[in-house]
């Protein structure tokens, strides 16, 4: 089973997806760390030919061997990992990658072109959206900051910047199921992504 979820920063993509692959028991894939630590990578100024990524069975992401997890949610590595999306490299090495993440085993992953580029034949598409304000709320409570209506410029220039590139551009997939997430409780929003897994697998 293939679980793709897609969506904009801040609309719920790891809540839900991580409830999701622990409900099931499938691995869960989180793929906008990649980007991230390409990002952190180049901010390092190493080459992206230099550039290793692993990804632990716990979650850790390396980089070059060293766990840097911890090191991946600043404000240069928010906007560093949108302009790495961009570019055709980067993206081809990481397509290769996360598809070999969730090859020969039951996987939910996370991203911005998870259903329409890296696993287009995924079972269940899941796109989630909301309200950019609500979204910044989110973030400057995850990072503990007061300045939401920064957190909500930067994250409306990204939304443009992520919608209207011209390599896999952020767009739900045309048979992914959407899903408000500002409008309902988080719970809600779980039971109702579990439940199109349950259809797909028969399971009423």
């Amino acid at each position: 089973m293939k679980v793709a979820i897609d969506g904009a920063a801040g609309s719920g993509k790891t809540t839900v997806g991580q409830a999701v692959a622990e409900h099931f028991g499938y691995r869960f894939v989180e793929t906008g760390k990649m980007y991230r630590c390409v990002a952190l990578a180049l901010h390092r100024g190493l080459r992206l030919a230099d550039v290793t990524i692993d990804i632990t069975d716990g979650g850790a992401i390396l980089l070059n061997g060293e766990d840097v997890s911890d090191l991946l949610y600043t404000d240069v590595v928010d906007q560093g990992s949108s302009r790495a999306a961009t570019s055709p490299d980067v993206r081809e090495r990481l397509l290769v990658l996360q598809r070999k993440l969730a090859e020969d085993r039951d996987v939910v992953m996370e991203g911005r072109d998870i259903g329409t580029v890296v696993l287009p034949e995924a079972d269940v598409k899941i796109y989630l959206t909301a309200d950019v304000h609500i979204r910044a709320e989110r973030r400057a409570v995850q990072r503990g900051r007061d300045d939401v209506l920064r957190i909500e410029r930067e994250m409306a220039t990204r939304d443009r910047r992520d919608k209207s590139r011209s390599i896999a551009p952020l767009k739900p997939a045309e048979d992914a199921t959407i899903i408000r997430t500002d409008r309902k409780p988080l719970a809600e929003v779980i039971s109702e992504a579990i439940d199109l897994v349950k259809e797909r697998l028969g399971i009423y």
